[in-house]
């Protein structure tokens, strides 16, 4: 892998990060730590809603304006990645 590709990947990665980051302040950690008013399903369950929820608009074409279905997708699978572990305890 030549450092051009190195370093777009390090670039996407960090974008990604930041913008988990600003919404996790913006929606109080509402991914990871849902408030269940009306969804009484884990945090993983209601993770995999989103991300069904997410693909359904990308096959569909239909997409909010401001909205990067990509980018949100893979902050999800983050987010998921991060709650299968808390669920299952892990530590990797």
């Amino acid at each position: 892998m030549g450092l051009d590709t190195q370093m777009k990947i390090v670039e996407v990665c960090d974008a990604i990060k930041e913008m988990l980051l600003q919404k996790n302040v913006a929606y109080g950690d509402s991914a990871l730590n849902p408030i269940r008013i009306f969804a009484s399903s884990d945090t993983v369950e209601q993770l995999n809603v989103r991300i069904d929820d997410k693909l359904n608009r990308v096959k569909n074409g239909g997409e909010y304006p401001g909205d990067n279905n990509i980018d949100d997708l893979i902050g999800y699978l983050v987010l998921l990645k991060i709650a299968g572990k808390a669920k299952n305890g892990a530590t990797k």
